[in-house]
């Protein structure tokens, strides 16, 4: 297995360049930097921290370059980042990894969820043992610079009073927490991986939470 030693000195310059023109011809010029510089060190990153992360979520992976433009006005074919993740099936947790012309981005979490699993989250965050602890795990998350997000309703759901103490919680269709460094010298050294890793021990109470409450959806994937 390769090491991981960094994300190359160009993966920052070849997603501003994506951005100012996403075209074939620009990819296909650029491809090869893609996979030296971006691809092959998200791949090694993930390979080492999935040994620590996998276990009770699977595999890691990277996601594909290629936007799916079916149902989108946005019809540039390439993604402006590549994203990585360790999951066992989305809206159950999840341990994320970003690089793009922003930097670095991680986050965990409930990133979509499913109607059966929205059910389950809300069931969970209804109680008061289960919803107060996410409560805790997120307030801590914050207190560490991570930024809570997601979709969330603009009503309450149906059921539910408008003095319950966790109604904003119960509010979101989806929630996840996110945390982003500018582009800098670690990200092109393997401290880089120290610096993921720490972020996602962080964010290992809200996946297991997730994991344990929400889980995995038994409809099939939209």
């Amino acid at each position: 297995m390769t090491k991981f030693a960094g994300f190359g000195e160009h993966a920052v310059e070849f997603y501003d360049g994506l951005e100012a023109d996403n075209s074939k011809p620009y990819w296909e010029d650029h491809v090869e930097v893609y996979r030296s510089d971006v691809r092959g060190p998200m791949e090694a990153l993930l390979a080492e921290l999935t040994p620590e992360f996998g276990p009770g979520f699977g595999e890691g992976k990277v996601f594909r370059p290629y936007r799916d433009v079916r149902f989108s006005h946005d019809k540039t074919p390439y993604k402006t980042h590549c994203g990585g993740v360790v999951e066992q099936g989305r809206g159950g947790g999840a341990y994320y990894v970003e690089v793009s012309s922003a930097g670095l981005r991680v986050g965990g979490g409930c990133f979509h969820l499913q109607s059966d699993q929205l059910a389950r989250y809300r069931q969970a965050v209804d109680t008061e043992i289960h919803g107060k602890a996410l409560a805790d795990i997120l307030a801590k998350l914050r207190r560490a610079g991570w930024a809570i997000t997601g979709d969330v309703m603009k009503t309450k759901p149906r059921g539910y009073p408008d003095a319950h103490p966790r109604l904003e919680l119960l509010k979101h269709r989806s929630l996840y927490a996110v945390k982003s460094w500018d582009p800098d010298d670690t990200l092109h050294e393997r401290t880089c991986l120290d610096r993921v890793r720490k972020a996602w021990r962080q964010v290992r109470p809200f996946n297991e939470w997730a994991r344990d409450h929400v889980g995995i959806s038994e409809k099939p994937r939209r």
